[in-house]
């Protein structure tokens, strides 16, 4: 929400620069799976701004968007990216430094829930990766360790929202892992003095992929308007926007001038650990796969 309130004014005045146009944006804002299935159900998105390609990919099989997305736009169509990391309480009192930290007994870990959100997704994933790399690739260690940090989630909400208000306003848990632009937004709105970012050493990266929702804006007659949007994303006014709010940007120049606040973390991705997102569909996410036997094997919380 931060980062689009942002980026549409910017947007508006340009387009009114070059056009003469005063547009009017309107906004619908939810976790990245469920919007993708809001649009897909007929909710009337001209572009659709997500945090995961199986998301577009579902507009994609519900006819709503081409199969040419990804090359339209520079970067497979994402503009920016980020990571999950650590947020926990004043004085880090678990000493949470690592994955390894959040599997121990007695830590509490918050993240929303891998079958339902984007975010949960991206946070099972950085685990596992982190325990291939531990374990030189042994996949039913690394099923064993996911199931120890699985088992330390006292309650799994539906999406990164829901799982930030239980951390920070319930006040349960003793880290929540999100995306490392929501622990900026976080620790701003609710007092930096009282939580306290966490890098990992070893984390995922998470490509925030866009698209044209092609049956909208042919009926609408917007296509124009809306390819010029998602464009300013991938140019240097919309990439200083972005990286303002904190997230990672493929733009050179702005990148390097933002460096100081993003510090470096080896970043492994879907493609290299798992072999892409289809992949992990079959191997982790579907019923009855990994993720499902790490949570029956899970200790008893």
């Amino acid at each position: 929400r931060e980062l689009f309130d942002s980026v549409n004014p910017a947007f508006v005045a340009e387009w009114k620069a070059k056009t003469g146009e005063t547009l009017a944006i309107r906004q619908s804002h939810a976790g990245s799976s469920k919007t993708a299935r809001s649009v897909a159900d007929g909710l009337p998105a001209d572009v659709v701004t997500l945090n995961q390609v199986t998301d577009i990919e579902l507009l994609e099989r519900s006819g709503l968007v081409a199969p040419d997305w990804r090359t339209r736009l520079p970067n497979n169509a994402s503009p920016y990216y980020s990571l999950p990391v650590f947020l926990v309480r004043q004085g880090n009192p678990k000493q949470i430094k690592d994955w390894s930290d959040r599997a121990k007994p007695g830590v509490q870990v918050v993240f929303p829930n891998p079958k339902t959100s984007g975010n949960g997704r991206y946070t099972y994933l950085a685990a596992f990766a982190y325990a291939l790399d531990q374990y030189k690739g042994d996949e039913a260690k690394a099923t064993e360790f996911v199931g120890k940090l699985l088992a330390n989630v006292p309650v799994f909400d539906t999406g990164g929202r829901g799982a930030t208000t239980t951390f920070v306003e319930r006040q349960i848990g003793d880290v929540l892992v999100t995306f490392e632009s929501e622990v900026t937004a976080i620790r701003r709105e609710y007092g930096k003095s009282q939580l306290e970012a966490v890098i990992p050493s070893l984390s995922l990266r998470a490509d925030f992929p866009v698209a044209v929702v092609d049956k909208v804006v042919d009926k609408k007659g917007t296509r124009a308007v809306a390819t010029a949007y998602l464009e300013f994303l991938f140019s240097p006014a919309g990439q200083e926007i972005i990286a303002k709010h904190h997230n990672r940007v493929h733009d050179a120049a702005v990148a390097q001038k933002y460096a100081a606040q993003f510090p470096q973390v080896r970043l492994v991705t879907v493609e290299e650990v798992f072999g892409g997102w289809d992949a992990v569909n079959k191997k982790h996410l579907a019923q009855g796969a990994i993720l499902d036997k790490a949570l029956l094997n899970a200790p008893a919380r």
